[in-house]
């Protein structure tokens, strides 16, 4: 079979998406190659399909067990001969695995670094036939990663154990200097650079400031009703202590943290794969392997440590390609709580994190389209002057009129107070706070004290770091400490104007945005929950999380087309031949008693 006839076949897909059909041709013809896919943008298939194509088994190098669980649970619902080896198997369930791979029986072996690298494992692949090597997960390589691992720098021994063996790297998250930097630890041979966009329009992107984050909480939950989502904490702390608000808010919501016992944490995992949860509130320690395709909501509490680490953690939505939002909550003491972690880092990894964390900070007190600002920040622009899926693209924040104005007075009080003190403090003076310490310090006698006492604390503050994520001020040593650059200077002067945001006013209706309204675009949404609850069903007889059954998008284009024929539901997207014969009876039997 070619390509597209094991497209169709095994997944049920009439077509690829950017760039899949030329990293597929790449390893079909024995080349190496690095392919940047955003997360969604069908990464997977760009090794699982050439594996199909070609003789033999190939190897692909993945981080977490639970990823590679996943994936082979999903190739061998689709018909594909997949298996793991690692740690959680048993002794038993091991020496099948090898008993296969002895048979020539497997299509594509998931297994860690370290297990592909070990001196037995080698003896064992010296006696078979091997395809191609992928590398998943490939910034793992990189120092300059968001997620750096030591055992992926090993990976580098392959290129003189398999000479002339292709490898492909596959990632969703790097910049050139990641990119390079894994063509040169891998060794690979003149490898072919395909690099999709970075963009993912079906993410909708909103950054408020943080003030009371039950009710900002909420206010996201009650637009996703009995929907998946993932809720980052940056402390384990807030992480219980938001998951129990949650629970006596009603909402079906578990706790994962490094903290708790590994049994605890794998059985919370289980529970929102498996959609007995509906919520995860969770450190960064969760996510990476979680191939959960239907995550229609993120929100971050706080501003995670850069702009990798947001678009990883962010892009685990939609990845569907469906419409989710994602929200972040953000407060200027983020910002030292990081920078107070990146204290313990040797220089160079402090200086890379440093300058990561400034990105990621002005990221999230600037006014400019969120979509562009994440694209530019991995070298690309956006095709568009108005990408219509983030908070200032919709409309829900604006400039203030008279951004100069207040700038100027921000900056002058921070000259009045003799550049000595922090935004949280200058927001107190510019207020006209009766705090003891201002009265003790006679900075009530200041010309700038009360100068903005119409606005409440908070907005000053706000103000105060959004001038800071401009440019326009710096903050200096251990405690923050407000001075003026140059281009400050020029804001005093008047040459040049700053972008001060306000909150739009609260509005109950809810903005969709075109790729929502498009995405739900002929389908019937009664049919669709009830869809969703025999895909329930199937999954909890199979044991296995209810997308890899179907996928969300699968089950809109049912409730769209209404299929009544075995033929008619292998045009559904997504449904190949064996999800035909396995499901098919059930959910057409499901369809013809609602249309009935």
């Amino acid at each position: 079979m070619n390509k597209f006839e094991i497209l169709k076949k095994y997944w049920g897909y009439d077509s690829f998406r950017p760039l899949q059909e030329e990293a597929i041709e790449s390893i079909l013809q024995g080349r190496d190659a690095i392919t940047v896919l955003p997360t969604g943008g069908g990464k997977s298939l760009c090794f699982q399909v050439p594996a199909m194509a070609l003789d033999g088994v190939t190897l692909v190098v993945s981080p977490l067990i639970s990823l590679m669980k996943d994936q082979v649970d999903a190739l061998n619902d689709c018909g594909i001969f997949a298996a793991r080896l690692d740690s959680s198997l048993s002794y038993e369930d091991q020496q099948e695995v090898f008993q296969q791979i002895y048979k020539q029986e497997l299509k594509l072996l998931y297994l860690a670094p370290e297990r592909l690298l070990s001196d037995r494992f080698l003896e064992t692949l010296s006696n078979i036939n091997i395809s191609f090597i992928a590398i998943d997960e490939a910034h793992c390589v990189s120092i300059w990663g968001h997620d750096f691992r030591p055992e992926y720098r090993q990976l580098g021994q392959l290129r003189k154990l398999f000479p002339d063996i292709p490898i492909g790297a596959y990632t969703a998250t790097a910049t050139e200097q990641v990119r390079d930097d894994i063509a040169q630890q891998l060794k690979l041979k003149d490898p072919n650079m395909l690099i999709g966009s970075f963009d993912r329009p079906n993410l909708i992107y909103k950054v408020q400031s943080r003030k009371t984050v039950i009710s900002q909480v909420m206010e996201v939950l009650e637009r996703h009703p009995n929907e998946s989502g993932v809720i980052y904490c940056i402390r384990r702390k807030d992480v219980e202590s938001l998951c129990k608000q949650l629970k006596k808010n009603g909402i079906k919501a578990a706790p994962y943290h490094a903290g708790m016992a590994d049994e605890k944490r794998k059985k919370h995992q289980d529970q929102f794969i498996k959609e007995k949860v509906d919520v995860i509130v969770a450190t960064i320690a969760f996510g990476m392997g979680i191939d959960k395709s239907n995550v229609r909501f993120i929100i971050h509490t706080g501003m995670p440590k850069s702009l990798e680490h947001y678009q990883q953690e962010s892009g685990r939505a939609g990845r569907d390609g469906l419409e989710a939002e994602c929200t972040l909550l953000f407060g200027g003491g983020d910002y030292g709580i990081w920078k107070s972690f990146m204290n313990e880092l040797g220089d160079k990894a402090k200086d890379i994190a440093m300058e990561k964390l400034n990105s990621i900070y002005q990221f999230c007190n600037s006014g400019q389209c969120k979509h562009q600002a994440i694209l530019k920040y991995f070298g690309q622009e956006l095709d568009k002057d108005n990408c219509q899926a983030c908070d200032v693209c919709l409309g829900e924040v604006e400039t203030i009129n008279d951004s100069l104005t207040i700038s100027q007075k921000i900056l002058s009080c921070i000259i009045r107070l003799d550049q000595q003190f922090g935004a949280s403090y200058t927001a107190m003076v510019l207020v006209g706070s009766k705090d003891k310490r201002i009265m003790e310090y006679q900075h009530d006698l200041l010309s700038t004290y009360g100068l903005l006492s119409d606005y409440p604390k908070q907005t000053v503050h706000d103000w105060t770091e959004q001038l800071v994520s401009q440019g326009y001020i710096k903050k200096v040593g251990e405690y923050n400490i407000l001075f003026l650059t140059e281009t400050g200077v020029e804001v005093l002067k008047g040459n040049q104007t700053p972008k001060l945001l306000k909150p739009k006013e609260k509005s109950k209706e809810r903005k969709v945005s075109k790729i929502a309204a498009a995405s739900w675009e002929n389908v019937d949404k009664d049919l669709f929950d009830i869809l969703r609850k025999h895909r329930a069903n199937l999954a909890s007889e199979k044991n296995v999380p209810p997308f890899i059954i179907f996928a969300d998008t699968s089950l809109r284009d049912m409730a769209r087309l209404k299929p009544t024929t075995k033929k008619e539901f292998l045009q559904v997207h997504g449904v190949g031949e064996k999800k035909c014969q396995q499901y098919g009876k059930e959910m057409l039997e499901a369809i013809k008693e609602y249309i009935s």
